[in-house]
């Protein structure tokens, strides 16, 4: 049948197709004008309304909002009506997407105590924003290696320098020593870090105690005894055991600080040299799911 005079005619792989969360907050911002009330009723952030609707108008090429405030220009006005008659269309066939695979699936290989500390806590927030994508969580252990096969997006613990993946920064830390409060009782006080002579100190390859001797002017070597562990979730359930004191990152101890369990010996931090990066492989951020889940954690860890 002959399209009307006027209608756009839409080609099949002609032209890329804007991801639907950025149709969803273009219609919500143009029906609220505030971002703020979008941001609500989506469960977003509203840097997150802004950054979509900002990608929309990449993908279509045209200014949908006027400047001073939310008034829809002349594509915008245009582009709206074709929007919602979309939308509409789509809702009247809820489990279509369901039944031809329609649901993103994303692999994420996380370290263990990030998951726990960092992570998981704020996840919800995610799948809330992204109901449409199911999450496969996968642990690896940063210095062993161990890495989940085929993930899409990795969380690695180091330095940062790898030659064999894109990867962005996500945190960065400093390390303290934290002990439980029986511990403190029975073996302190401790009022200076000398004083840390005569206690258990815990281990760790992920955060040296050397770097942390250095910065309080000790010249002591790498404790040599004691017990090992190289998981930071490990070292804190350890001491919060009693069996010594652990040199931790203060993000990554937050469950154990918080709960009571562990408690901060003093008020010297002292940067840790290795932080939690995202890394992926060329061409993945062109999937929309990993470009969102990567912008998404970022925001959710700044």
């Amino acid at each position: 049948m002959a399209q009307p005079s006027g209608t756009p005619v839409i080609v099949a792989g002609a032209k890329r197709i804007p991801p639907i969360q950025c149709l969803l907050t273009f219609e919500a911002l143009a029906r609220l004008r505030s971002v703020s009330q979008a941001a609500e009723e989506l469960c977003v952030t509203p840097s997150a309304v802004s950054h979509r609707v900002r990608q929309l108008e990449q993908v279509i090429g045209a200014k949908l909002f006027g400047r001073a405030d939310f008034s829809l220009t002349t594509d915008g006005t245009q582009y709206l009506a074709q929007v919602r008659e979309g939308l509409a269309a789509l809702s009247r066939f809820p489990d279509i997407g369901a039944a031809h695979g329609g649901r993103r699936k994303l692999r994420v290989a996380v370290t263990p105590t990030f998951a726990r500390s960092l992570l998981i806590p704020r996840l919800r927030q995610f799948t809330e924003a992204y109901p449409e994508i199911d999450i496969a969580l996968q642990v690896s252990i940063p210095l062993l290696d161990v890495v989940a096969e085929d993930a899409d997006l990795m969380v690695r613990f180091g330095t940062g320098r790898y030659a064999d993946v894109e990867h962005i920064c996500l945190a960065q830390d400093v390390v303290t020593p934290l002990a439980s409060p029986a511990y403190l009782r029975e073996h302190g006080p401790f009022d200076t870090p000398a004083d840390l002579e005569r206690a258990v100190l815990l281990r760790s390859p992920l955060d040296p105690w050397r770097n942390w001797f250095d910065a309080q002017g000790l010249d002591w070597p790498e404790p040599s005894e004691g017990s090992s562990f190289n998981d930071i979730g490990l070292i804190c359930d350890a001491a919060a055991q009693g069996l010594g004191i652990a040199l931790a990152r203060l993000k990554l101890a937050a469950p154990w600080l918080d709960n009571g369990s562990l408690e901060r010996i003093f008020d010297l931090d002292v940067p840790s040299p290795h932080g939690h990066h995202l890394c992926w492989r060329t061409g993945t951020m062109d999937r929309w799911e990993c470009a969102a889940f990567a912008d998404w954690l970022g925001k959710s860890l700044a």
